[in-house]
C-alpha cells in the first residue's frame, strides 16, 4: 500500500492521497455533490470521479502541476497562465449552473463582520483595515453572474506543457461575479495578471479585481487563522492588504 498522505486536515473536511488517488471527507455533505455536480458541468478539464459514497469522495489525480502557491513566485509560464485564462473565460461563459450564489448584501455584511473582529481583536492595525474595506467596496456593485469555481486558489488550476490539464476543488462552484475567480487566481501573484488575461480576454476592470484582493482577504482573515493557517506569511493575504496602503 503506498504511503497515505494528508493534503489537507481540519475541522470541517479532510483530503488524503494514496497513490494516485485523493479521497475527501467533507462535513457538509452539501458541499461534495456541489463539487459532483460542478464537475460534470464545466466545460473545463477536472479530475475523474471514481467513486462518490457520502460523505467521501474519491478523485483520480490529475497530470501536470499546480501554477504555483500563495506566498511563493509562480514557476509557471506565461503561456501557462494564459492557458488558464482561456479555461477560465470558457467557464465563465458556459450556462450558468441550477443553483443560485452568494448575494451581495450577504458579502457585503460578512466583510463588516470581519473587518469589525480584525479591528476589536487587533489583528491589524484599524487605518489597515479601513482603507482595505474602502477598496473592497468597489467590488460590492451589480454584476452579470457567471458560471464560476468560486475558489480558484493558485493551487487548484494545473497545467503541463504550457496547456491546461485540470481545475479542481469545485466545492464552492455557482453563480458569481467572473471577475472574483480572476481575483482569486492572482491573489499574492499581481504581476501574473496581465499573463492570465491574455488567454482569458482584457475586457476586464482590474480596479474591480484590486477590491476583490482586498475583500478576499480582509474576510479569509479569521477562518485562516482559527483552522491553523498563517495570513501573516510573506506574501499571503496580510501582506496584500499592506500593498494596498
Amino acid at each position: 500500500m503506498d504511503e497515505v498522505q494528508i493534503v489537507v486536515a481540519h475541522s470541517e473536511r479532510a483530503t488524503l492521497r494514496v497513490g494516485d488517488i485523493f479521497l475527501k471527507v467533507d462535513s457538509n455533505q452539501a458541499n461534495l455533490e456541489v463539487e459532483v455536480e460542478a464537475m460534470a458541468l464545466a466545460p473545463v478539464p477536472t479530475p475523474r470521479i471514481l467513486w462518490h459514497n457520502p460523505p467521501a469522495l474519491a478523485l483520480a489525480a490529475v497530470p501536470g502541476t499546480a501554477l504555483g502557491v500563495l506566498g511563493k513566485p509562480s514557476p509557471a509560464s506565461p503561456a501557462a497562465w494564459a492557458a488558464a485564462g482561456a479555461a477560465i473565460r470558457q467557464l465563465h461563459e458556459a450556462p450558468l449552473p441550477p443553483w443560485p450564489g452568494r448575494r451581495v448584501d450577504d458579502v457585503r455584511t460578512r466583510l463588516d463582520t470581519e473587518c469589525e473582529w480584525l479591528i476589536t481583536n487587533a489583528v491589524l492595525p484599524e487605518a489597515l483595515v479601513i482603507r482595505n474595506r474602502e477598496i473592497a467596496e468597489t467590488a460590492l456593485r451589480p454584476y452579470t453572474p457567471a458560471f464560476t469555481h468560486g475558489d480558484l486558489q493558485i493551487t487548484h488550476v494545473f497545467t503541463e506543457n504550457e496547456a491546461l490539464t485540470a481545475i479542481i476543488d469545485w466545492s464552492e462552484a455557482g453563480q458569481d461575479d467572473p471577475l472574483w475567480d480572476l481575483a482569486t487566481l492572482t491573489l499574492g501573484h499581481e504581476d501574473r495578471l496581465p499573463h492570465l488575461l491574455a488567454g482569458y480576454g482584457q475586457d476586464v476592470d482590474h480596479e474591480v479585481i484590486r477590491a476583490w484582493w482586498s475583500l478576499r482577504s480582509l474576510s479569509a482573515a479569521r477562518w485562516l487563522l482559527e483552522h491553523g493557517f498563517d495570513p501573516n506569511t510573506p506574501g499571503c493575504e496580510f501582506d496584500v492588504l499592506r500593498a494596498r496602503m
